[in-house]
């Protein structure tokens, strides 16, 4: 009851504040404000003065604070709040090892070292990375009183914390500082006193603090794009709800659309229908990032009225397993214990050829074996993503993994077949996939793209691939003017050597953007490149400038991206073959060759990427290849660049 009586006064207050995410999305976020935390936020919306915005759990650049207090005129507060019970565990200090006392705790006779949460140590790192990241013009000296950072336990008792947390805090006989690392507990909490909380609350104005400076940690601050886009429910128009809420008499059924249509929107939704049914579903991708993406989209589904509607509300994650194609080989291989067989073909493609031909045909050929094996598992439904980067084989042999009466969907887009593998898909072959007939369901209609970059999208395709596959996306048809999804188009042409540099200015850029006005913030810039040492080069320059990526670039490419996904606080940098299938409002793609039909579709993806918003959507898109000069040429706005004239963003 506590918890609800917290939430409804803060809901209640009447004060008019910065307050994200909004309070109406309290109640949804992914990580659940604890007990403690809706007190604290309680005290702070109801006793700081109107010109305070409050950030909760805000996307710092990798870094996750409780709570960053921010005041253009006044400073800035970063807290963290701990729910520790001091009488359900023993906490206790080391001695130093190395000069450096250690946090420590005692629980059921087992003691272990609270590293990463020690609240003081975590405290201290976001101020240091506020003033020295993302606060960058704050003076030095008189600038560090600008933030202060603060330790907040709501449920212990103060003197006892301090007792306890008093040898990780600096030197500070005459207590000159004590107003800026504030330690505050159940006392001060209970009794709202914010003055304990955070003794700078009341300051009006400060020399060193700014408006401008204010702005450049709002868009570290404000809740991304992807991160409120996943407290929402899927939306589908008529036609999508029709494919995600029905199956074909034969179960197989075939779907079709360009960029932006919705196809993994409704392969998501089918895949919670039947979860939520208590069927087992495979989702099946090309690319190992893409999981991530179909991962979020099919939790929004399973709270999905359209999709769950008439169904159990305890829709269930568990019934679905999300692979890519090769996984699923090596999986079903070990399952029918043909594990020593896999590696010796693994060990064995020691040349180029060698793995082409164990990617294209022989893995799944083991694979299709080992499917006789009746400890291989069977599924009641499989649903493949961009089904057009699948060969007929690959396709043939994932399917026999279905229960008879099962289902099986494949969806694809020819326009962005990246490998060539779509013209193998001729009726004939279709035939003998399963699918006796018929023809391909139809989305037509772009709903991602901004109405005034589906026109560049289109020139591409039809001026740069195959005519046979062009399948470009088509504007909704609106009742309102392009004018409702505005967004900024611009293309940089520069040498070949300053892509890095020129791609690194134009984020700079992108970054006066973010911010409460345009509800983005740096952790929705997605940088697309079409090739490793493209991207590499660019992740180098923003290290130098001190902004964090979460990339898939180096030797270790493949274990990055496992860890590759929107909800991650950091600028995302990947391949435009990587990103295939997700979307992103600030984009920036960097293109470096285009010297094949594969790396032209590539490009086309790209472009294709771009997420409408009524607040607006950018994309930039920076170009060695003097290939799309002409084409770039007719962005509204172009650059060229050169090492004299770097767009001077930085």
């Amino acid at each position: 009851m506590q918890d609800d009586v917290g939430i409804t006064s803060i809901q209640n207050s009447t004060i008019e504040r910065v307050i994200q995410p909004p309070l109406a999305a309290l109640a949804t976020l992914r990580q659940k404000l604890t007990a403690g935390e809706r007190l604290v936020l309680d005290i702070f919306h109801s006793k700081l003065p109107a010109g305070w915005e409050i950030y909760v759990q805000p996307h710092l650049n990798g870094l996750r604070p409780d709570f960053v207090l921010l005041n253009p005129n006044a400073g800035i507060g970063v807290f963290e709040v701990k729910d520790w019970d001091l009488t359900a565990m023993r906490y206790y200090v080391k001695e130093p090892k190395n000069g450096y006392p250690e946090l420590w705790a005692s629980r059921e006779g087992s003691d272990f070292r609270i590293q990463s949460q020690n609240p003081v140590t975590k405290v201290h790192l976001y101020k240091k990375e506020i003033f020295d990241l993302y606060c960058p013009r704050l003076q030095s000296g008189n600038g560090w009183a600008a933030v202060t950072a603060g330790v907040i336990f709501p449920f212990a008792p103060t003197n006892a914390i301090k007792a306890l947390l008093g040898p990780f805090l600096p030197n500070d006989p005459d207590g000159k500082y004590a107003a800026y690392q504030p330690i505050s507990g159940a006392e001060d909490v209970s009794s709202g006193n914010l003055a304990a909380i955070f003794p700078e609350w009341g300051r009006k104005s400060s020399i060193v603090m700014s408006a401008d400076l204010a702005d450049d940690l709002r868009g570290w601050l404000v809740e991304p794009d992807f991160a409120s886009a996943q407290r929402t429910p899927l939306d589908l128009d008529s036609n999508q709800r029709n494919l995600a809420e029905t199956r074909t008499e034969s179960g197989y059924r075939r779907i079709k659309g360009p960029a932006g249509s919705g196809k993994s929107l409704v392969l998501a939704a089918r895949a919670a229908r039947l979860a939520s049914e208590d069927k087992t579903v495979l989702v099946a991708t090309y690319n190992i990032t893409l999981w991530h993406y179909l991962r979020d989209m099919i939790v929004r589904g399973l709270s999905s009225p359209e999709i769950v509607k008439g169904l159990t509300p305890a829709a269930k994650f568990e019934n679905v397993t999300l692979t890519h194609f090769h996984l699923w080989c090596k999986h079903v291989c070990y399952e029918a214990g043909l594990g020593g067989r896999y590696e010796q073909l693994i060990a064995a493609a020691t040349t180029k050829a060698a793995n082409k031909q164990l990617l294209e045909v022989g893995i799944a050929n083991l694979a299709e074996e080992a499917l006789s094996s009746p400890d291989v598992g069977r599924y009641d439904a499989i649903l493949v993503d961009e089904g057009q980067d699948y060969r007929p084989l690959w396709w043939n042999v994932l399917r026999k993994a279905c229960k008879p009466q099962g289902e099986v969907v494949l969806v694809a887009d020819a326009t962005q077949d990246i490998y060539g593998t779509a013209e193998a898909w001729t009726d004939y072959v279709m035939k003998g996939a399963g699918f006796q007939g018929g023809r391909w369901a139809q989305l037509g209609v772009s709903y991602r793209m901004p109405p005034d970059a589906i026109p560049f999208a289109r020139t591409f395709a039809e001026k740069f691939l195959p005519e046979d596959s062009v399948d470009p996306p088509i504007s909704e048809q609106l009742s309102f003017d392009s004018g409702y999804y505005p967004c900024r188009l611009r293309w940089v042409q520069c040498e070949s050597l300053d892509v890095g540099k020129v791609a690194a200015s134009e984020i700079v850029a992108l970054m006066r953007h973010t911010g409460i006005a345009s509800g983005l913030a740096n952790a929705d810039i997605t940088v697309l490149a079409s090739d490793m040492g493209c991207g590499s080069a660019i992740v180098e320059e923003l290290d130098v400038r001190k902004i964090r990526t979460v990339d898939t670039f180096g030797n270790d490419h493949r274990r990055k991206k496992m860890g590759f996904y929107m909800g991650d606080a950091r600028v995302k940098a990947t391949t435009l073959h990587s990103f295939k299938g997700w979307e992103a409002r600030l984009l920036v793609v960097c293109i470096s060759n285009a010297t094949h039909r594969e790396s032209l579709a590539l490009i086309y993806a790209g472009l294709t990427r771009l997420k409408r918003d009524t607040n607006g959507s950018w994309l930039t898109v920076v170009c060695s290849a003097p290939e799309f000069s002409e084409f770039g040429s007719t962005f509204p706005d172009f650059f060229e660049a050169s090492p004299q004239r770097i767009p001077a963003h930085a």
